[in-house]
């Protein structure tokens, strides 16, 4: 839903572009505004009304904050507020001529506007479109906005602050070790809770982007994970530091073996486990601006707890703990992510793939803290319950994994909390909806 209601907002406004740009009667123009009747009318065959809202510079929706869209929109954005319109509703059954005549009235120069805009719709028959200024805006969608923007604020300012030093090693440039720690601080203070929300930071760099992402998700992991089982926050920031740079070598391997989607050939296979060399060799060269544990993790986040992994040392010794933390976060970030060559894999079968490990690749005691804090089924989680009804996780069980505590999004209209360990009535997950596929629909729900 969240998808076609952001296509709805795209082709209305391609529509005001075109008629600005062609005049109204021109049949692009048309074709542009049938467009948008269509995609406006498909979203109201679930909704009674759409609303499209703009708080500061953003384009919104109910709750959801359309922040790609408004960067992209932003003439339009603009355009409308000057002529002091920061919400239009379209209600079900609105007619494609009441569409062309709205948009008539907006793209008339302001000097020939002789109505109130109210007024000019009424005139004209248009029944089914109300357009005007936001008003006073609830507590509620103010506070919500101000999140999503000190949100999108950190994760832009810390993106840019981690990416950087990246590619300066890359390069083989001096870095400023200080400034990469106060980035990292500055995710270390906004974790609590928000650590779901971090992890979906997104950077546009060269090189690989999935390596990129990956980096930085199993650095928010990690601090996530060690600062919850009793590490100082000093060394919690060391953590996130050797974390950030555990699979840099991957950089330097070819981006056809990393995305290959079939089974690598041994020699492949060699190059791939060289990351582990090919990083901590890069690494020394930096130890005194970044010390030496991302240099020990980067070398030992593959040669699992049992020693049994790669690379094969001269004289192995059991891994460092924090090179077992890392490796923990870093197996789970890679199952949880697509790639060209695997699915995203449902979060009981992360569990069970990774339980599989306990106690030969993964120290036993760490990974099932590890679940205990994490949960089988994470917060965020949209899943289909026994009873049918559709539910997001909104809270952990330590003591019962398997049952966290629900809020019912569908088809419940109140907000309804479930404690499902315990539950008298035999509730339980029944199985996960990826939000990429089957739980695309719940997502404005959440």
């Amino acid at each position: 839903m969240k998808e076609r209601i952001e296509v709805s907002f795209r082709d209305f406004l391609g529509a005001i572009q075109a008629a600005l740009l062609y005049g109204a009667g021109h049949p692009i123009v048309k074709k542009a505004i049938e467009k948008a009747h269509q995609s406006i009318t498909d979203c109201l065959t679930e909704k009674a009304e759409l609303t499209i809202g703009i708080i500061g510079e953003e384009l919104a929706f109910e709750k959801e904050i359309f922040f790609d869209l408004s960067k992209l929109a932003k003439p339009g954005i603009t355009y409308l507020k000057d002529r002091s319109i920061e919400k239009i509703t379209f209600k079900r059954g609105f007619q494609l001529v009441e569409l062309e005549k709205f948009i008539v009235f907006l793209v008339m120069p302001k000097e020939d506007v002789k109505k109130d805009l109210g007024d000019y719709l009424k005139f004209m028959g248009v029944h089914n479109i109300i357009a005007g200024k936001v008003g006073v805006v609830s507590k509620a969608a103010e506070q919500a906005l101000q999140q999503a923007l000190d949100r999108k604020g950190l994760y832009e300012h810390s993106l840019e602050e981690i990416s950087q030093p990246l590619i300066g090693i890359l390069n083989r440039e001096a870095i400023d070790g200080l400034a990469l720690k106060l980035a990292i601080n500055n995710i270390v203070d906004k974790l609590g809770t928000q650590y779901q929300q971090l992890l979906k930071l997104d950077t546009l760099k060269r090189y690989d982007l999935g390596t990129f992402t990956h980096l930085i998700n199993v650095s928010i992991l990690s601090m996530y994970f060690s600062s919850k089982i009793g590490f100082t926050k000093e060394i919690v920031l060391d953590i996130g530091l050797a974390a950030l740079f555990h699979d840099i070598g991957k950089l330097y391997i070819s981006r056809k073996i990393i995305r290959k989607p079939g089974q690598l050939s041994s020699m492949e296979f060699s190059q791939m486990e060289s990351h582990t060399v090919l990083g901590s060799a890069l690494l020394l060269q930096y130890i005194d601006t970044l010390g030496i544990m991302p240099v020990v993790v980067s070398f030992e986040h593959h040669l699992r707890c049992d020693l049994s992994g790669y690379p094969k040392a001269a004289f192995p010794k059991k891994p460092h703990i924090i090179s077992q933390i890392v490796s923990i976060c870093d197996t789970y970030d890679a199952l949880s992510a697509r790639r060209s060559y695997k699915v995203d894999y449902p979060p009981d079968m992360i569990y069970n793939l990774m339980m599989r490990g306990k106690g030969t690749t993964y120290a036993s005691s760490l990974l099932e803290k590890f679940f205990q804090l994490i949960g089988v089924w994470p917060i965020g989680s949209i899943v289909s319950l026994s009873d049918k009804r559709t539910a997001v996780v909104v809270d952990e069980n330590q003591d019962d994994i398997f049952s966290p505590i629900v809020k019912v999004i569908y088809p419940e209209k109140e907000e309804v909390k479930i404690d499902l360990k315990g539950n008298k009535d035999g509730l339980k997950i029944e199985r996960y909806l990826n939000p990429r596929r089957e739980g695309k629909d719940f997502l404005h729900l959440i």
